[in-house]
């Protein structure tokens, strides 16, 4: 393996043990108050010469031991990082400054996290509402939906937080980005979410069968959308629509070529692509027609007039 390819894997890597980390709800060393005869637990956290206290909730065992195993896991993902960092010096690899653009696309697409992730969960026919996910993504957890529909909504989360990292978004966006992102979106419910498809697959509500796709073919697919000479926001739509119709994954699909092209988006400087929630249903429709043969160019003018955000 080249220099060059292993900076890339210890950076992928790095991406998500921070992405991991920032999952961990109460980071911190657990301590117990008393107030007026009742045992509460905190967390103590030292930034800097500065140490805060944040409350967790009322006393028990097993909120304690949860504590002290998160305590623990940050602990690990810490000192693995710092182990990363050091082969990163050691390779000669250097932090680059972000063009000022990028900057100010990676803000904007922070601030907008919370309801990018809602529209994409109300695309993938996630029963949540906005406050619902807004919890699930502070929290980790929430009443009232199921197990599966939270693992979607923190996996999400994940994928975000993974493509907005600072060397995340330096990477090219090809093959490999998209099988990472697939792989985080995955998580939970298959052991190698983003490795290609190897079986046959259907679509609901739409005839359409996508064939099995190649490894060598989808590389030179993307590779051949990204050389192109559209502008950059034609480039993203094709590199959305092409992931979805091909199904190159055997789940998530749909999570992962909306956050792919907002990984190449986001890297130009170009905004956002989300499909918000009141168009989702005419989405639908025009990604079925889609795949079923109709011409390209009316899901593209939808996805530029009604889904593309810019600042």
């Amino acid at each position: 393996m080249s220099d060059f390819d292993k900076i890339q894997s210890i950076l992928r890597e790095r991406t998500d043990l921070n992405a991991r980390l920032s999952l961990i709800p109460y980071e911190g060393t657990p301590e117990i108050k008393a107030i007026n005869g009742q045992n509460y637990l905190y967390t103590r956290k030292r930034v800097g010469s500065r140490v805060s206290s944040t409350y967790v909730g009322a006393y028990s065992d097993e909120l304690y031991q949860l504590l002290l195993r998160t305590t623990r896991e940050a602990r690990e993902i810490r000192r693995s990082l710092r182990k990363l960092d050091k082969s990163l010096t050691e390779l000669g690899y250097q932090e680059t400054e972000l063009d000022a653009r990028v900057t100010q696309n990676l803000d904007f697409a922070r601030a907008n996290m919370k309801a990018n992730i809602y529209d994409q969960a109300v695309l993938e026919g996630v029963a949540t509402s906005f406050p619902q996910t807004e919890e699930i993504i502070e929290n980790g957890k929430v009443n009232g939906m199921t197990a599966s529909d939270v693992q979607k909504i923190l996996n999400l989360k994940h994928a975000w937080e993974s493509i907005l990292d600072p060397d995340v978004i330096q990477a090219r966006s090809d093959y490999y980005v998209l099988c990472h992102i697939a792989r985080l979106v995955n998580e939970g419910f298959f052991s190698d979410g983003g490795r290609i498809r190897g079986v046959p697959v259907t679509i609901g509500g739409s005839s359409y069968i996508p064939p099995i796709p190649f490894e060598a073919d989808v590389k030179d697919d993307i590779d051949r959308i990204l050389l192109s000479d559209m502008e950059d926001i034609d480039k993203a739509i094709r590199l959305c629509l092409y992931t979805m119709k091909t199904q190159v994954f055997i789940d998530g699909n749909k999570r992962a070529a909306v956050i792919f092209a907002n990984h190449f988006l986001v890297a130009h400087g170009q905004g956002l692509l989300v499909i918000p929630e009141t168009h989702v249903p005419e989405f639908k429709k025009l990604l079925t027609a889609y795949y079923e043969g109709s011409d390209l160019s009316t899901i593209v003018a939808f996805l530029k007039e009604r889904c593309w955000k810019t600042f």
